[in-house]
């Protein structure tokens, strides 16, 4: 079974359209776990309507005070009893054969950490066109250049990888210091280069963004990775690079 872990903060115009996709997947041994982090939009309680005409293979937990998406995860995680854990952010979209096509390329080859290719979609999730490729394999050296990883195509083998290391630190970009240190101890990521989700991009200022990515990554080579300077110079120069060329 795969466990979908979904951290929901005021998603309510979301996540109607989030149920139905899981609901639709061609895989369909599956357990969603929705936490709602204090949202104040009312998605708890939409959430529960939901839950009521759909059926039990839905979890609800409703967190009451707000602590941000690691939190919310590592919530799911605790809650979850598939072999398999899956992460979905609300606003993101699973083409149907997701689920499927992933499990059946992680049971192919043993891997224990899987993710696949995605495109970038607009404000209403349609796609753009660019996708961004998946490599065959990510170390952890070549993961510290490429932030390619997107949350939303991980699946873990908790027969593989103990649960304990999925869970997320509360730091900033806590899904990128998760697969770092997951491949820091030793685990290779196998991608899929096939294009299974959307990440949807609202319209916000692209400088704010690339500071605020700037900043994160800067604070992942030198608090998470405890790289020098001189390291994090060379790692971040390269991620730049792959950055600028992912988003062109």
């Amino acid at each position: 079974m795969v466990s979908i872990i979904v951290p929901v903060y005021n998603a309510a115009s979301y996540i109607s359209k989030t149920i139905q996709m899981v609901g639709a997947q061609t895989y369909k041994d599956w357990e969603l776990i929705l936490v709602d982090d204090a949202s104040t939009d009312g998605s708890a309680d939409l959430i529960e309507k939901l839950i009521a005409a759909q059926g039990k293979r839905i979890k609800l937990i409703r967190k009451k005070v707000n602590g941000g998406p690691a939190a919310a995860r590592n919530a799911g995680i605790g809650a979850s009893s598939g072999r398999y854990i899956a992460f979905l952010d609300a606003d993101d979209i699973w083409k149907p054969e997701k689920l499927e096509k992933q499990v059946a390329f992680m049971e192919k080859t043993g891997c224990a950490f899987s993710f696949h290719s995605y495109e970038f979609g607009d404000e209403e999730a349609n796609p753009t066109g660019k996708i961004v490729h998946a490599p065959k394999k990510l170390t952890y050296r070549k993961a510290l250049s490429r932030t390619v990883i997107f949350t939303t195509t991980v699946m873990f083998d908790t027969e593989k990888i103990d649960i304990e290391m999925i869970h997320m630190s509360q730091v900033p970009s806590e899904d990128t210091a998760t697969w770092w240190r997951i491949l820091k101890s030793g685990f290779v990521a196998y991608g899929m280069d096939e294009n299974l989700a959307i990440y949807r991009r609202p319209k916000k200022s692209l400088s704010s963004n690339k500071l605020v990515a700037i900043q994160r990554i800067w604070f992942l080579y030198r608090n998470i990775a405890d790289l020098s300077v001189p390291e994090a110079l060379f790692y971040f120069g390269g991620w730049a690079v792959r950055a600028t060329l992912r988003r062109i």
